[in-house]
């Protein structure tokens, strides 16, 4: 199986040699400032199926959850494209909307549902994770 996408301007080009392990939507405050206010779609994969060509640029910053975080993104464009956290070094989440293929990103989980707006639209069957900053996750 090899998955591929990319950024807007193609400067920036995926692929990955695995299936999707989870898509999550996530509401936490990062994600909703890349997603122009809105959650993101994330897809995660194994780190060593991704192979990437074209320049990145690395955004380092403590995410709401008290983990290192890094945001890849073109620095042509400025597509968000990757997500990695220091605490799950051997995982990597794809911005579903840089897949050439959208329908492989079906959200099975929403999270950081504590942080969306009160206007934020849920998706229909996904679990609803409220994950606070002491890394508790409790469903609801």
């Amino acid at each position: 199986m090899e998955i591929t996408g990319g950024c807007l301007c193609r400067a920036v080009r995926y692929s990955i040699g695995a299936a999707p392990i989870v898509t999550r939507t996530c509401w936490c405050r990062v994600c909703r400032y890349i997603g122009a206010g809105s959650a993101t779609v994330n897809t995660c994969f194994p780190r060593e199926a991704l192979t990437v060509s074209g320049e990145l640029r690395d955004y380092r910053l403590t995410a709401d959850s008290g983990n290192v975080a890094h945001r890849r993104f073109c620095p042509a464009c400025g597509t968000h494209l990757f997500s990695a956290s220091e605490a799950r070094p051997h995982l990597i989440f794809v911005r579903a909307g840089t897949l050439d293929d959208p329908e492989l990103a079906r959200p099975t989980v929403t999270i950081w549902t504590s942080s969306a707006p009160s206007w934020a639209c849920s998706t229909s069957g996904c679990r609803r994770l409220n994950v606070s900053r002491r890394r508790r996750p409790s469903a609801t």
